[in-house]
C-alpha cells in the first residue's frame, strides 16, 4: 500500500485532497498530530517516508518543504506557485502533448494554477499547431467561484451574505475583478507552458458562487473549424479534458461558470465566427483547477488509472 503525506493539510486544497484520499483503500495517509504539524523534524520524517508527498503551502514554505525531501523515490507534488516554472519540475497537465509520460517518470511535479489551467488548455494546442503565433498578444478573462481565494475569502463571502453591512453585501453579489495591475501570479506559467513571447492581458473575476471556473480567450480572424479540429485531436478519450461541440445547447444559449462545479473534468469549446472567435474552458477551480489535478498527477505517478477517485461528470 502506497503512503501519502500532505504537508499543509489545513488549507483549502490540502483539506480537499485529504478528504478525497481517505476514501481510497489503496493508499495509507501519513498524518501528523496537530502539535507536530509545524515541527521540522517530524515533517522531514513524514516527507521522506511517503511514496507521494503533496505540498499545500504558501510559496516560501513549499520551497523549504521540498528541500527537506532526501528520499529519491518520494514523488513531490507542489500545489503552490513556487515551482511551476522551475527547472527540474514537471508541469502537471497530462492532457498536453508528451506530458503524461513525463509526469509518470517525474519525482517533482508542479500542479497547475487554476486560471492558468483553463488558459493553457485553450492556447497551448493552438500555439503548437501554428494557429496562434508565439508572439501574438492575447487577452483573456476568467470567472472563478470564491472558494479559489482560500479560507479567508470563503469566510468573507459567507459572513457578508448573512451580515448587516448591506452595501458590502450588495458589492459581493456582483462579479469582483481583481489583479488590476496585470501582475497575476499565474501569468509566468501561462507564458512558459504555452511557449508565448508575451504575457496575455488577463482579467480574473470572483463571482458569487462557491466553486466553478470559466476561462475565456479571444481571437480574431481564425478558421473556426481548424480550431475545433485541433481540440478534437488534442483532447480525446484519455485524461479529464474534453471538447464540447455545442456547449450552450442545453443552457438556453448561455455558458455558466458553475456548470462543472463539483467535477474534476474540464470542457473546452469554441464559439463565435471566423472574424471573432471565443475560446472557453469550464471546470471547477477546486477540481481540475486544484485538488482534482493533484490527485490525477498522483495517480499517474503511481501507475494507477488516472481517473481513480475523480469525478468525470
Amino acid at each position: 500500500m502506497k503512503k501519502v503525506f500532505i504537508d499543509g493539510s489545513a488549507g483549502t486544497t490540502g483539506l480537499r485532497i485529504r478528504e478525497r484520499l481517505q476514501a481510497r483503500g489503496d493508499l495509507e495517509l501519513v498524518v501528523l498530530p496537530d502539535e507536530l504539524r509545524k515541527d521540522v523534524a517530524a515533517r522531514r520524517d513524514a516527507l521522506n517516508a511517503a511514496d507521494v508527498a503533496f505540498l499545500c503551502l504558501p510559496d516560501a514554505a513549499a520551497v523549504e518543504s521540498a528541500a527537506l525531501v532526501e528520499n529519491q523515490d518520494t514523488v513531490v507534488i507542489d500545489t503552490s506557485t513556487a515551482h511551476r516554472t522551475a527547472d527540474g519540475w514537471e508541469y502537471g497537465f497530462p492532457e498536453l502533448a508528451g506530458r503524461r509520460a513525463r509526469i509518470a517518470e517525474a519525482k517533482r511535479i508542479a500542479n497547475p494554477g487554476c486560471h492558468a489551467s483553463g488558459f493553457i488548455a485553450l492556447v497551448e494546442p493552438l500555439v503548437r499547431a501554428g494557429i496562434i503565433a508565439r508572439d501574438e498578444k492575447l487577452s483573456a478573462f476568467s470567472l472563478t467561484g470564491y472558494s479559489g481565494g482560500g479560507k479567508k475569502m470563503i469566510a468573507e463571502y459567507e459572513e457578508t451574505a448573512g451580515g448587516a453591512d448591506v452595501e458590502k453585501a450588495g458589492l459581493f453579489r456582483g462579479g469582483r475583478q481583481y489583479a488590476l495591475g496585470q501582475v497575476h501570479k499565474h501569468l509566468p506559467e501561462m507564458v512558459k507552458v504555452c511557449g508565448l513571447a508575451n504575457a496575455p492581458c488577463f482579467s480574473p473575476v470572483v463571482v458569487p458562487h462557491y466553486s466553478g471556473m470559466e476561462v475565456t480567450v479571444f481571437l480574431f480572424d481564425r478558421d473556426v473549424e481548424a480550431v475545433k479540429d485541433c481540440y478534437r485531436e488534442s483532447y480525446g478519450v484519455e485524461g479529464m479534458v474534453s471538447f464540447a461541440e455545442d456547449p450552450a445547447s442545453d443552457e438556453g444559449g448561455f455558458l455558466s461558470s458553475a456548470r462543472l462545479s463539483g467535477s474534476d473534468a474540464m470542457e473546452v469549446s469554441v464559439c463565435g465566427c471566423g472574424e471573432r472567435v471565443i475560446l472557453v474552458a469550464r471546470f471547477d477551480n477546486l477540481g481540475k483547477g486544484a485538488s482534482g489535478a493533484a490527485i490525477q498527477n498522483m495517480n499517474i505517478a503511481l501507475g494507477c488509472d488516472e481517473r481513480t477517485g475523480l469525478s468525470c461528470r
